[in-house]
């Protein structure tokens, strides 16, 4: 299967996803998710895209509802989140999420987060983002000089004050040109863009990186290594597919991910989603029914 070519115009490793809400890979069970919150994204200012993919919002309101748990196969990314719940309030740095990620919707609550690229939060702080994966912390155990910052953005209103009261603030601290980093967001972005990348060792000729080096780097800025930065990517792939509705044959499906056989294949997404493929695949259609049966109801 053909990979996805790069986008024109753009300076090698600074493509960027654009902050669209209709894009819901990494999210599970998107349209059952969309029925219990909202999402909305914004792109960084010039001064912050070389780090920050994008920031984004959520906001629910269970009240006398049932809580709601909603799962994530999250990116190979840092994120910091500014929240307000019955449960969990101030700033916090969320490391990447090896497995998958749940957050307990339930009563009234927001959270507004800044998604930083794939070793952008490193690049940008100088700390190996390895030392807090899957934790998640308080912002100014990490980042001192935050303080107030958090109260600062939950004060404002909307999405585009909270986005520039946290420009304001990331932009006043010093950057560096780190080659390394810019090495980083170009094996990133094939891994994400290119669909016949499934291996380590094809990363490592195309890009003339021996494997221990790659290894390093990719603890030291992304969190995770290479094999499972790809593995996610697959996986992702896979659910949103499955999410759209291919079903019509998984060996297929498989194949095209990169995997040994439907049976590796059904075994890691079982274990990363929590059910099989194919039931993955027959809950988000009676979810996706559910949704156009209520915008379009059946006329006797």
């Amino acid at each position: 299967m053909p990979g996805r070519a790069e986008s024109p115009g753009i300076e090698p490793g600074r493509a960027r996803n654009p902050a669209v809400p209709a894009d819901t890979k990494g999210i599970l069970h998107p349209d059952e998710q969309a029925k219990h919150r909202s999402l909305a994204r914004l792109v960084p200012g010039p001064a912050m895209d070389r780090y920050v993919e994008w920031y984004w919002s959520v906001r629910w309101d269970l009240r006398g509802r049932s809580s709601y748990r909603a799962e994530v196969l999250s990116y190979p990314s840092v994120n910091i989140t500014f929240e307000r719940s019955d449960t969990r309030t101030g700033g916090f740095v969320n490391g990447i999420s090896t497995s998958k990620y749940v957050r307990e919707l339930s009563g009234l609550g927001e959270t507004f987060g800044i998604r930083f690229r794939a070793g952008g939060f490193g690049a940008f702080t100088g700390l190996d983002v390895g030392s807090f994966r899957d934790s998640s912390v308080g912002l100014t155990d990490i980042m001192p000089e935050a303080a107030g910052l958090a109260e600062r953005v939950l004060d404002v209103p909307t999405d585009g004050q909270r986005r520039a009261v946290v420009e304001e603030f990331l932009a006043g601290k010093p950057s560096v040109d780190d080659s390394t980093y810019r090495l980083v967001l170009r094996i990133v972005d094939a891994m994400a863009n290119d669909l016949e990348l499934t291996r380590v060792d094809q990363i490592t000729d195309r890009f003339g990186v021996p494997t221990r080096t790659l290894q390093r780097m990719f603890r030291r800025y992304v969190g995770a290594g290479p094999k499972w930065v790809l593995r996610r990517y697959r996986l992702q792939d896979g659910a949103d597919l499955l999410a759209k509705g291919r079903t019509e044959d998984l060996a297929a499906l498989a194949a095209d991910l990169g995997y040994f056989d439907q049976a590796h294949f059904s075994r890691e997404f079982t274990a990363e989603v929590g059910m099989t493929p194919l039931e993955y695949a027959k809950n988000s259609l009676r979810s996706r029914n559910e949704i156009t049966s209520k915008v379009m109801p059946i006329r006797n």
